[in-house]
Order: structure tokens, then C-alpha cells, then sequence
């Protein structure tokens, strides 16, 4: 049974910095496209970013230069470093396996809030 477990989520300040992991059991992220999506009330699912199996990565515009993603493939693990976070980062974060995103996991809430 496959797994993807989110952490690291919580309340920041503007300005602040979290950095979200996500555990996969059940399945060998080496061989999968990785991804954080988020979700806030009201609004759509948006894709946060992607890892290839190459290293290569794309970003959401709303994200690009303050959140980077990165993968350790021996730790089965994926990661997004959030910094100069802002209050509408605030939403539910999860990260995804597959290129279609096959995989989900549960998620896990990020508010930023003075």
C-alpha cells in the first residue's frame, strides 16, 4: 500500500520560513515525478512544484524565487523549503507521485498569519 506523508506544516509569520517534508512508503520515489500542490478554501488546487527524476524542477509563478523543492531519493523523501512567506501561502499543502499524480497524501496545513 502506498503512502505519502506530509510534515512540517504550521503557523509562520510574514516573512518567515517552513520547510515541508513528505515520507513515501509502499513505492520508490527514484523513479517518480514529485510534487507539492496546495489548496486554499475558495480557491483552486494549484501546483505549488515539481521534481523529475532528472533534478530538473518547475515553480508556480506565485512561488518562483522563495520556495524550492528538492528530493533525497535515498531518504524515499521529498521537500519544499518556503521562505519570505507571505499570507497568502496559506492553504493545504500535499505532495503528489506520478506524473498524473497517481499518489497523494493526506496533507498538511500551512498558515501564515502576524
Amino acid at each position: 500500500q502506498v503512502q505519502l506523508v506530509e510534515s512540517g506544516g504550521g503557523l509562520a509569520q510574514p516573512g518567515g520560513s517552513l520547510r515541508l517534508s513528505c515520507a513515501g512508503s509502499g513505492i520508490i520515489f527514484s523513479g517518480y515525478v514529485l510534487s507539492w500542490y496546495r489548496q486554499a478554501p475558495g480557491h483552486q488546487r494549484e501546483l505549488v512544484a515539481r521534481i523529475f527524476t532528472s533534478g530538473n524542477t518547475n515553480y508556480g509563478n506565485s512561488v518562483k524565487g522563495r520556495f524550492t523543492i528538492s528530493r533525497d531519493n535515498a531518504k524515499n523523501s521529498v521537500y519544499l523549503q518556503m521562505n519570505s512567506l507571505k499570507p497568502e501561502d496559506t492553504a493545504a499543502y500535499y505532495c503528489t507521485a506520478g506524473l498524473r499524480n497517481e499518489f497523494w497524501g493526506q496533507g498538511t496545513q500551512v498558515t501564515v498569519s502576524s
